[in-house]
């Protein structure tokens, strides 16, 4: 997991001031959207939590387990969200919470109106969409790992909703929570490509190049190539595929050789030298400072730290 993806920044109860040791809340109202910060000290289960907005979720420390949708419980950790629609019942366990070892995680509610309006601007003024037919959030992907761009909104309105003392507090949440879905859809587009890219490469133009990208991610490739693997001029393709994706081609470019060579490192047995070119890089200095700055450790300091 990157350590740029972790949200940070969040206070903790003084422990004179907790009410419960389970799901313990502090609420920040604000026009629109209401911010809880949530934390548990104590192991429990079958906990239920609803809301009558949707939600974002962001776990922020320790482990829960979340049961949604009537399906089997999955683990939910740090560096990851979850998107709930409304007046749906969270059942989450707490299987290592303790008072030295809590949990604590956000939810986000976020206000009908609010959503139907920035989605609606964006279906306006960006109607043209390649990957879906329009701009919306779909909860077939709602359990997302956070992308860099998502976790520093969500610790920037963190920061608006905990902090922020000024008369233009909910003008400037407000603006920070378009921002915020916009993020959440470019992270749900990059999840759905990751599991359908094959299916999608003979129909979906960003499908086809995804699909492109990975088949030939130790080559040489250039933006050029990748705009004319999509039957599009370089401007527009790359205007696309940053506004649906939320970063550009050449940045997913390098994430992908950064996950391929996390799996040589994984694998074992590999040189840092032999790691780089099998992962399509071809120097080997900027591939290091590449992965510390992706994974917060060089190549090398990751490669000691699986073998302890």
């Amino acid at each position: 997991m990157a350590q740029n993806t972790f949200i940070s920044g969040v206070p903790w109860r003084n422990p004179n001031d907790l009410k419960t040791l389970v799901e313990n809340k502090t609420t920040y109202t604000l026009d629109n959207c209401e911010l809880n910060i949530f934390e548990t000290h104590q192991s429990a289960e079958q906990v239920n939590l609803v809301f009558g907005d949707l939600v974002l979720t962001t776990m922020l420390k320790g482990k829960k387990v979340m049961h949604l949708f009537n399906s089997p419980g999955f683990d939910y950790l740090p560096g990851e969200s979850v998107i709930v629609p409304p007046n749906e019942v969270m059942k989450i366990d707490f299987p290592e919470a303790e008072w030295d070892n809590p949990t604590q995680c956000i939810a986000l509610s976020i206000s009908k109106e609010m959503i139907e309006n920035t989605f609606n601007l964006l279906n306006e003024r960006f109607s043209s969409r390649v990957l879906t037919q329009e701009w919306g959030l779909d909860l077939s992907y709602f359990h997302l790992i956070n992308t860099q761009d998502l976790s520093e909104i969500i610790n920037r309105f963190i920061r608006i909703g905990v902090k922020e003392r000024s008369r233009e507090k909910d003008l400037i949440a407000s603006l920070a929570l378009k921002e915020l879905l916009i993020r959440l859809t470019q992270t749900q587009a990059r999840d759905m490509l990751e599991k359908t890219y094959k299916e999608l490469s003979s129909s979906n133009r960003l499908g086809h190049v995804v699909n492109f990208i990975k088949d030939n991610i130790r080559e040489n490739i250039q933006l050029e190539e990748l705009a004319s693997q999509a039957c599009m001029s370089k401007a527009h393709f790359l205007r696309t595929f940053k506004l649906e994706l939320g970063l550009t081609p050449m940045e997913y470019v390098l994430k992908e050789r950064l996950k391929l060579a996390r799996q040589y490192l994984l694998i074992g047995g590999f040189q840092i030298q032999e790691v780089c070119h099998m992962a399509g890089f071809n120097n080997i200095t900027y591939f290091i400072r590449a992965f510390k700055q992706e994974y917060g450790v060089t190549p090398k300091s990751y490669q000691l730290g699986l073998k302890k």
